[in-house]
């Protein structure tokens, strides 16, 4: 039995969180790729029904011996794996790689300090803001703004997948719930799949494509992230999660191309400077199972 799939993994929380960004941003770069051959919903259904296959091969969770209670955490956070992938990929195929990832972040930000009445958590959010509104297509032009909405739209579904795969890490061990959840995830795209037919366009080479993207954008990292959520500290996991969408916008650069703007890199900057910030001055830190500022997968 591997590391990755006992309950308590050896592997070390830190580092598994890194490893987790780096892959979902490596992976994220392939899946822009495939876009032109068999569209965002196309690449969605592939990455994640082959991330389905490979970890129910990996965990082999029980399913049916599932208990209620673990069925009720597993449905919902399936169907926002779902939702939070295609909505992502659908806005990535229109808008760059660290925007995309940017604003999607705004999602987890703003659950990390809702409820809050400080005046420091005020300060996050502007800070947050005016990066948005840096990238905003105000004139017309520019970013686009079905994009930047999608991507908005991620980011709800991730601060969703933040709380109900912390409930998710209470009840199963991380193989069983996120093989679990993927098969879940699987079944809620399928019907965009099937009624896109991009996956009539599928080759022996695309599909090798899609192996990779499985591994590196859901099966290694959505593995990962439930590992660190057990044990790291909530700031220490905010913190360095804050650090994602540098690691998109230089993926973005080196793999695709995409050279951003003076402004893009500023919105990047102040919505990771929001994040980390929020992290660093969150009341009462914990571990980060009890906390809302943490989890991710796109």
């Amino acid at each position: 039995m591997t590391a990755l799939t006992t309950p308590r993994s050896s592997i070390p929380a830190v580092p598994a969180l890194l490893l987790s960004v780096l892959s979902v941003q490596g992976g994220a770069a392939i899946a822009k790729g495939i876009f032109p051959l068999v569209g965002a919903v196309g690449t969605t259904g592939m990455r994640i029904g082959i991330s389905a296959l490979i970890l129910l091969l990996v965990f082999r969770p029980a399913l049916r011996h599932f208990t209620r209670a673990q069925w009720q955490a597993v449905l919902p956070y399936g169907l926002v794996l779902g939702a939070m992938n295609l909505l992502f990929y659908l806005a990535l195929a229109r808008i760059p790689l660290g925007l995309a990832v940017t604003l999607e972040f705004v999602g987890p930000l703003l659950l990390a300090v809702s409820g809050s009445r400080r005046a420091l958590d005020v300060v996050w959010v502007v800070l947050a803001g005016v990066g948005v509104a840096m990238i905003t297509p105000w004139t017309g032009g520019g970013t686009d703004s079905l994009g930047m909405l999608l991507a908005l739209l991620a980011g709800a579904c991730w601060a969703a997948y933040v709380v109900l795969g912390r409930r998710v890490s209470q009840v199963l061990s991380s193989g069983a719930g996120v093989a679990a959840g993927m098969v879940i995830a699987t079944l809620t795209v399928a019907p965009f799949v099937l009624l896109s037919g991009d996956l009539g366009h599928v080759t022996p080479t695309l599909l090798a494509a899609g192996t990779a993207l499985a591994v590196l954008s859901s099966a290694v990292p959505f593995t990962l992230e439930l590992v660190a959520l057990r044990t790291l500290p909530s700031r220490t996991f905010s913190v360095l999660l804050s650090l994602e969408p540098a690691v998109a916008a230089l993926c973005g650069v080196i793999f695709l191309q995409e050279v951003l703007s003076l402004s893009g890199w500023m919105a990047v900057v102040l919505v990771m400077l929001a994040s980390g910030g929020a992290a660093l001055t969150a009341h009462k830190p914990s571990p980060a199972t009890h906390q809302s500022a943490e989890g991710h997968r796109t």
